[in-house]
């Protein structure tokens, strides 16, 4: 059988290609993707393919290099030795942009789509754990206050999930004021437009001049690591979830030391085994569709954009050249 898959042969290229895919093994099923979303920071920069030697980003982007890791699709050919999933299951997973997938059914992963979820609020799921899994690791307070730097995808999950759980401010701070409106409607209560550098006089109004007691990084550049860290309170801390292709770039600030300002590092869904018992992937994952489901969170609004997968090299330079105008950002394999 052929599968379209999107592949990047080497930085700043993408090709669809034809690949030949089997049957499942004994424990594996085959999936026949209905959508997939771009991750569209980390997959510009695996399709820029500027990063620092020796940092996470070189290790992981081989070319080539099969991107996107948020997959939904239908079961259509079980292995012999497979029990949990049958034919028509509807299940996401971790796996690249292509039009059919083989995978290890695995307990945890793939992650079975109940009905009161459709495709294209699935394909949030690995995004979803990935900023839940910050949140978490920020260990909230009841009527804490949080800053959130960086509205993409990641940021204005942050904030739902913010809003969910109760705080008492939540300041997102862009310099795209589309992305401020999305998040003010979405639980936010106060925007400001422009660089968290001038944003340190509207914490202070929106926190009693106290600050936040915690701080989300989700740009992943370089330089807004100490402008955030001038925006937590004394003891507060920062939550670093955006991934800077340039780490040697970002620096400390007094901060850290003078008000002991603690950052904590996150980019995926792991967590500390105090809470990684409790709430593995697969278990986060659920809760997300629960909020979902009771409409405590949504998702469905924030997709601007649906494309054909053979459209794939297009849609990478508009990421390029135009990213701030897009947010959620779907491949629709149902189009071929």
């Amino acid at each position: 059988m052929k599968s379209l898959t999107v592949v990047f042969p080497e930085a700043q290229r993408c090709d669809v290609i034809e690949e030949e895919i089997g049957d499942p093994g004994p424990g594996e099923i085959l999936v026949q993707t209905t959508v997939s979303l771009i991750s569209t920071g980390t997959e510009s920069w695996c399709y820029r393919g500027d990063f620092e030697p020796g940092t996470g980003w070189a290790a992981w982007v081989k070319y080539p290099f099969y991107p996107g890791y948020s997959h939904v699709g239908q079961v259509v050919k079980v292995g012999r030795q497979v029990r949990e999933f049958a034919e028509g299951d509807r299940v996401f997973s971790v796996t690249s942009h292509r039009q059919f997938a083989t995978k290890v059914a695995e307990p945890g992963e793939p992650v079975k789509v109940p009905d009161y979820i459709d495709d294209e609020e699935a394909a949030w799921l690995m995004l979803a754990t990935i900023t839940q899994t910050g949140v978490r690791r920020a260990e909230h307070n009841m009527g804490d206050r949080a800053v959130v730097i960086g509205l993409g995808p990641l940021g204005q999950l942050v904030t739902q999930y913010l809003r969910t759980i109760g705080l008492l401010e939540i300041l997102v701070i862009d310099t795209i004021q589309q992305r401020l409106d999305i998040a003010l409607a979405h639980g936010a209560t106060h925007g400001f437009c422009g660089s968290a550098a001038d944003a340190y006089d509207f914490v202070a109004q929106h926190t009693n001049e106290q600050m936040a007691d915690v701080v989300y990084d989700v740009t992943g550049h370089y330089a807004v690591l100490p402008m955030g860290l001038k925006l937590a309170r004394n003891f507060g801390k920062l939550v670093l979830m955006g991934d800077s292709p340039h780490p040697s770039r970002q620096h400390l600030t007094q901060d850290v030391l003078s008000r002991q300002v603690d950052i904590i590092g996150t980019q995926n869904q792991n967590l500390p085994p105090s809470q990684a018992q409790r709430w593995p992937f697969d278990q986060q994952a659920l809760l997300f569709m629960e909020y979902l489901r009771r409409e405590q969170m949504r998702v469905s609004d924030l997709i601007t954009h649906r494309f054909s997968p053979t459209e794939a090299p297009a849609v990478y330079e508009l990421l390029q050249n135009s990213r701030g105008s897009t947010m959620g950002v779907i491949f629709d394999w149902r189009q071929i």
